[in-house]
């Protein structure tokens, strides 16, 4: 069994892997492995968290990274769109009390049961995956953020969930943390992204710089994109300190996990102004340093907090 841990795509191709009758055991073993293997920073997500909803936390992010990678991995559009199909359809099946087939289902479906979570954020995760192989461009920021809604928000609401919060208010500052958060990655992955020919830039923010859309597909630099940068990255930072008073609200475990989320959002913010918007040039990073840095800052503001 321990052959089959293998990343979505590479799970898609292998026969031997999608014919395996799964125990739960060995579904919650490869959640866990592809949870802990597949992003180094989410170590240290899982130790901020309780222990008792580590597994819980690997089983919904399996279902992310699959549905991330089959939207992304394919390198063709008619065959993401077909698996996300697919992938809908598993979902599906899963709430409607089907036995699931799929490790990551089988997963999920304990832990929805566990912690009673609808249907909806999954749902709404995959409308964004289909979206990005439909829709390469946005023309202003109330097209971005209804992208948003469906492509960053239910993470958040997922995550308060599955630690037993569930009002309205907390879910309105979460969005405004998850898209912040998907905001600064847009901005982090400008040149990424137009590898893949999106452009998440508002267009009307662009001309309202004098930046030209070929000039940014082309990836020629120029003051006015820069400066069309420099204003998105405002929009980002002013969604961060709208949605940071959510930390104040929490259980501690669960604060410090949030604020190390939204500082390491604000930290990005700032090495794009570090390189002055130039980030059709280079994707700016953050190093092991920094990111060991924005734990002990929140650690820091978590003990200041309880004092």
């Amino acid at each position: 069994m321990t052959s089959f841990f293998l990343r979505p795509i590479e799970f898609i191709a292998s026969t031997e892997a999608n014919g395996y009758s799964w125990s739960l055991a060995e579904a919650e073993a490869y959640t866990r492995w592809l949870a802990t293997s597949h992003y180094e920073n989410f170590h240290v997500v899982s130790f901020l968290l309780p222990k008792h909803l580590h597994q819980d936390f690997y089983n919904v992010y399996a279902y992310c990274r699959w549905s991330d990678d089959l939207g992304d991995e394919t390198g063709d559009t008619a065959e993401s769109l077909r698996l996300l199909a697919w992938w809908g359809e598993e979902l599906e099946a899963m709430y409607a009390g089907a036995a699931p087939g799929h490790p990551v289902f089988l997963a999920l479906q304990a832990t929805a049961a566990r912690r009673e979570l609808p249907k909806e954020p999954f749902a709404n995760l995959l409308k964004a995956f289909v979206q990005d192989q439909t829709v390469a461009r946005y023309e202003d920021w109330d097209a971005v953020f209804a992208y948003c809604v469906n492509s960053a928000d239910p993470v958040g609401r997922l995550l308060l969930m599955l630690c037993g919060y569930r009002d309205e208010e907390r879910f309105r500052l979460s969005d405004k943390i998850c898209t912040g958060l998907q905001l600064a990655n847009f901005w982090q992955d400008v040149s990424v992204d137009l590898g893949k020919g999106r452009i998440y830039l508002p267009l009307a923010l662009l001309r309202k710089h004098g930046a030209a859309e070929e000039n940014v597909v082309a990836r020629r630099d120029s003051p006015a994109f820069r400066a069309a940068v420099r204003e998105a990255v405002g929009v980002a930072r002013g969604l961060f300190e709208e949605g940071r008073p959510l930390v104040k609200t929490l259980d501690r475990r669960l604060a410090l996990d949030i604020d190390l989320f939204a500082r390491g959002g604000m930290q990005v913010l700032k090495k794009i102004e570090s390189i002055d918007y130039g980030v059709l040039l280079e994707r700016p990073k953050i190093g092991k340093v920094e990111r060991a840095g924005l734990l002990l800052r929140a650690l820091a503001a978590s003990a200041f907090r309880v004092r």
